[in-house]
């Protein structure tokens, strides 16, 4: 039977990923992303985790590292944040492209410049078209959820793709919450062996990742797109099959009060249980206002998004990163995107806030929803509103 206990949600990542039966754990040190591989690292040097651990260089090695013990059929996981993030880029895109299982939590970090150690959306947002199927979370109990069905959804043989587990940094990252954590019985009932089913062998030499020349480098490209969006089979089944076993269940998009609401907020992370409260207050005061949490980043949920709007007249959308010169944020230039085509489809309002680690407070989101309300009647002179920002 799981154990509630009192810890810290890296810690707690780190626990769950040592009674996945890890292999090989890669990963280089960065804030505040640590603590989440110092603790596998300690459980390996103490003879507690039968893995091989490799402390390398930088972000890049750990993710090439990673890439040659998933070929090999190794069950395989890294973490990282912000700038690390983003010195894996150009790896990731080979991750996903190979089909090579590897599992990663984010601990999610502002990028520079000005220098932020603190968290946003933003390196996320940057790897958004790298090919990874991306999970977001709320509080520490999510995370670990999603870290054990990140493994089975990862080499699941229908699927065989990696995948990123978001968490908010310092908001979640470095949090003491009570978790429960699940036995090793129930892990091991949950997520079979890795058979991963095509394992480099010395013995059989072969060449991977070689040159795509125009005439079939689309194919493979539009190959991995639908492998990617068939992805979704496997995702449900895997939270039903986990809500099966330990009765804590997840959606893509998951609702909160929003079934007669007028207006509704979408949000993503640690924010959506702060913007609940304000739900909650401004519900009391009469007012018709839902809220929706986006989980599932890629593949994207359209037509769950569509069904969650469908009856709303207003929909805000807050960003946690700036998408420069564009119209406001990711999130909501995607939203946007998934509504073009509705007949019925409510007006968006688009904010971009808490970048760098500024919260965003319960009443901080009531002035945003009434704001977004005023603009939704009376128009607004920007595509996007900045908010909390100083004048």
């Amino acid at each position: 039977m799981a154990k509630r206990v009192g810890i810290e949600v890296s810690v707690a990542i780190g626990e769950v990923v040592t009674m996945t039966n890890t292999d090989v754990i890669a990963a280089y040190p960065i804030t505040p992303q640590t603590h989440i591989v110092e603790h596998p690292a300690k459980l390996a040097a103490d003879g507690e985790l039968d893995a091989e651990y490799i402390p390398v260089e930088s972000e890049h090695s750990a993710m090439s590292a990673c890439l040659g013990a998933a070929a090999a059929g190794a069950r395989t996981f890294t973490a990282t944040a912000g700038q690390g993030l983003e010195l894996m880029h150009e790896v990731l895109y080979i991750a996903s492209s190979m089909q090579l299982p590897v599992v990663m939590a984010v601990a999610n970090r502002a990028l520079s410049a000005p220098l932020s150690v603190w968290g946003d959306h933003s390196d996320a947002m940057a790897v958004r078209d790298t090919g990874w199927i991306q999970i977001f979370t709320e509080n520490g109990q999510e995370v670990v959820d999603n870290i054990l069905c990140a493994f089975r959804i990862a080499e699941d043989r229908g699927v065989l793709l990696p995948v990123m587990v978001n968490l908010d940094g310092f908001h979640l990252s470095h949090v003491i919450e009570p978790i429960l954590l699940p036995e090793q019985s129930e892990v091991d009932a949950f997520l079979p062996p890795n058979d991963y089913p095509l394992p480099l062998d010395p013995a059989k030499p072969v060449t991977m990742g070689d040159f795509g020349p125009p005439f079939i480098y689309t194919e493979v490209k539009w190959a991995q797109e639908v492998n990617l969006r068939k992805s979704m089979e496997t995702i449900l089944k895997c939270w039903g099959e986990f809500d099966r076993i330990f009765k804590r269940c997840y959606h893509p998009v998951e609702c909160y009060r929003s079934e007669d609401a007028e207006v509704l907020l979408l949000t993503m992370g640690s924010f959506s249980e702060t913007a609940m409260t304000a739900i909650d207050r401004m519900r009391g005061e009469g007012k018709n206002i839902g809220l929706i949490r986006l989980r599932l980043w890629r593949p994207f949920p359209f037509d769950e998004i569509r069904n969650a709007v469908k009856d709303a007249e207003v929909l805000i959308v807050l960003d946690r990163a700036l998408s420069f010169g564009g119209p406001g944020g990711p999130v909501s230039s995607e939203i946007r995107s998934a509504l073009y085509n509705e007949d019925r489809r409510p007006k968006i309002v688009s904010f971009v806030g808490g970048l760098g680690g500024r919260d965003i407070t319960v009443s901080g989101f009531q002035e945003m929803i009434n704001r977004g309300i005023e603009i939704s009647k009376t128009g607004s002179k920007h595509e996007f509103e900045i908010f909390g920002v100083r004048e």
